[in-house]
């Protein structure tokens, strides 16, 4: 797919997530990103694309930051201030610059994920963290898709291809980013109603314990790891107060 067709992809899901199954996707992952960035710390945060969303409202950065992938009208203008527009594979961030980055279902819209994940490791300082959010292809989601292939009617907007989860870990890894957190959401069916949606919700309680891997969207947080970085704790002083001499008491006899 070239970039004219990424953008059309991209307007595609924008479309998708208003739907009643996109407001259930961004329900699940807002709940789950709360949790994940409250105690990440540091002072630069940045969440690229997808603004429906926001993947930073539960973290403390003195500096969260917003970029889009494209430009958009007024009428298109999210609620919340984009800093800038710019494309993942290029971004416009210095080296080692970066505390924490959001990507959002950016990697399954771009025609070359594996360079978007080589600038946020470029971007990231030492020990800083990426959180990936992402189709599951392992999931009756990600089976609708694959009927799309064969002139069935998909469910998912049309992405550049769906990437499991093993397989993302497996580049991560590669840029030596260690994945320290994995979750699995939206276990109902591939309905496009609320009514639907309503009448499966039971399973959302059901797949972590019965199916943990076949939800249909995940989530994977990483860290940079750098060789031979040693992280520096407090400077305690090896100097300790001398401990009072304590003399036993004796009967003596005067």
């Amino acid at each position: 797919m070239d970039k004219a067709g990424s953008e059309k992809s991209i307007i595609a899901l924008e479309g998708w997530l208003q739907t009643p199954a996109g407001v259930y996707l961004r329900a699940w992952e807002q709940q789950t990103l709360d949790h994940l960035t409250a105690d990440i710390f540091g002072f630069n945060a940045v969440q690229i694309g997808m603004p429906q969303l926001d993947a930073l409202a539960a973290n403390r950065m003195p500096y969260k930051f917003l970029a889009d992938r494209k430009v958009r009208t007024l009428a298109e203008a999210p609620r919340r201030a984009v800093a800038l527009t710019c494309d993942p594979v290029e971004l416009p961030f210095a080296t080692q610059s970066m505390d924490l980055v959001v990507l959002p279902h950016v990697l399954e819209f771009s025609p070359d994920p594996h360079q978007v994940l080589r600038e946020v490791e470029r971007v990231l300082i030492p020990e800083g963290q990426v959180i990936i959010c992402g189709f599951n292809p392992a999931s009756l989601w990600g089976a609708r898709q694959v009927l799309r292939r064969v002139g069935g009617t998909g469910f998912l907007p049309r992405t550049e291809e769906l990437i499991s989860m093993p397989r993302l870990k497996d580049w991560l890894k590669l840029l030596n980013m260690t994945a320290s957190h994995s979750h699995f959401g939206c276990y109902a069916p591939a309905c496009r109603t609320q009514k639907w949606l309503e009448r499966y919700a039971f399973m959302d309680n059901a797949g972590p314990r019965w199916w943990p891997y076949l939800g249909g969207v995940y989530i994977v947080q990483a860290i940079k790891r750098v060789k031979g970085m040693h992280l520096i704790g407090p400077a305690w002083s090896r100097k300790t107060a001398a401990a009072p001499s304590v003399v036993p008491a004796t009967n003596k006899r005067r």
